[in-house]
Formats: C-alpha cells, sequence, structure tokens
C-alpha cells in the first residue's frame, strides 16, 4: 500500500486507551494511515508496572523516543536506561522489553517500521484489563500482530532485582 497523502491526527481526536490503571497508550498511526510506512503510539508507563514482556519482531524494527521520565529496555541480552530525550531502535529479530525505570513514570514514543497492523493489538491489550478479554488471547495473536514473545533469563533477574528493592 502506498499513500501521497498527509495524515494529520490531532491530540484530542486520537484513541486513547486506559483501562489499564498503570499505563495509557496513544494511537497516533498505523499502516492504513501511512502506506504501510509506519505504526506509532505514544505510551505512558507508570512507576511499578511490569511493561512489556520480552518479545521480537521479525519484519519490523521499532523505535523508542523518551518524552518524559525513563525506560530501562532489554535489547538482547543488555539493558539500557533511557531518559528524556534519548532515542533507541531495536533492529527486526532482537528480543526486547520495556519498562519504567525504578521509580519513574516513563512517556515515550514507539515508532514501528515497516508499519504492521498494531492498533487492534493495542485495543486486545486493553479489552483484558477490562476483563472482556485473556492473555491466552494476546499470545495466540504472535503471528498476526508480528509480536513473538521469548524467554531472557537477564530480564526476569531484572524484574526480580526491582521487586526485592536491590536496585
Amino acid at each position: 500500500m502506498t499513500t501521497n497523502a498527509i495524515t494529520l491526527v490531532r491530540a484530542d481526536k486520537a484513541e486513547v486507551l486506559d483501562s489499564d490503571p498503570a499505563s495509557v497508550i496513544t494511537l497516533l498511526l498505523d499502516p492504513e494511515h501511512t502506506g504501510g510506512a509506519l505504526t506509532a503510539n505514544r505510551t505512558l508507563l507508570k512507576h511499578g508496572t511490569d511493561g512489556a514482556p520480552p518479545h521480537l519482531h521479525t519484519r519490523s524494527g521499532e523505535l523508542f523516543f523518551v518524552l518524559d521520565g525513563a525506560l530501562e529496555l532489554l535489547v538482547g541480552d543488555e539493558l539500557h536506561t533511557l531518559h528524556r530525550g534519548d532515542t533507541l531502535f531495536v533492529p527486526p529479530n532482537t528480543p526486547h522489553a520495556f519498562a519504567p525505570a525504578d521509580g519513574r513514570d516513563a512517556d515515550f514514543l514507539v515508532v514501528i517500521t515497516p508499519g504492521k497492523p498494531r492498533f487492534d493489538y493495542y485495543r486486545l491489550l486493553d479489552q483484558v484489563h477490562r476483563g472482556e478479554a485473556t492473555w491466552q488471547q494476546v499470545g495466540e495473536t504472535q503471528d498476526r500482530y508480528d509480536n513473538h514473545y521469548v524467554d531472557s533469563p537477564v530480564w526476569a533477574s531484572r524484574r526480580s532485582a526491582v521487586q526485592q528493592g536491590d536496585r
């Protein structure tokens, strides 16, 4: 799909998903709006939330730009803490996970390129938090949304340390 049309998303017209009391996802652009070029959302993760578990995308890269706060990211087997103004790109087939850094909120922009329809994935997550869908249903969509969950001992040990107050 290609398009030469300009797409403008006004803040007051963007769809906001906020059923999870620990996060807010604002849907900005999906491939239908960008000729397949990208998918974009703004995410606010409040301190203490688990964030996104380790996963990878086989066909897309993912860019993170921190608008405010601090975001901890796993990329492969390395942990990175991003602060306001920092940008990180995760190439396809690279395991990654993210959560707000210990004691902080994280407000960030996510851009996935090339675009893969993801708005319905985020809506499904919102349904889980409303009790209208299950995590098993989310797991069954891995191929559809190119969001493949993986194990990461590094991320698991990081989360354990945070929960025990060691960090």
